[in-house]
């Protein structure tokens, strides 16, 4: 399977839904939130770097639930785009 590179807009999406779900941690432990969660340290923390921009959706929904985050409110985060929503 060929993976083609990610658009700067996805990549931009990714880096808001690091940010929110590192907001929603809230100083809570990263290693126990992962653990809670099922991912690894690492992956939550590439997750809320930006450094992995599209997450699988199962490592999103496990962490909506453990942070206490509706998913509909993670899908806004990333489908928003603020330089859009100031232009109106």
């Amino acid at each position: 399977m060929v993976r083609h590179p990610l658009a700067p807009e996805q990549i931009e999406a990714g880096r808001r839904l690091g940010a929110a779900l590192r907001a929603a941690r809230a100083g809570r432990n990263p290693a126990e939130v992962a653990l809670e969660a099922g991912i690894s340290p690492e992956t939550l923390r590439k997750i809320e770097t930006g450094r992995l921009p599209t997450p699988a959706f199962g490592t999103i929904v496990r962490l909506s639930e453990v942070l206490g985050v509706p998913l509909s409110e993670l899908a806004f985060v990333w489908r928003t785009d603020p330089a859009l929503s100031r232009a109106s």
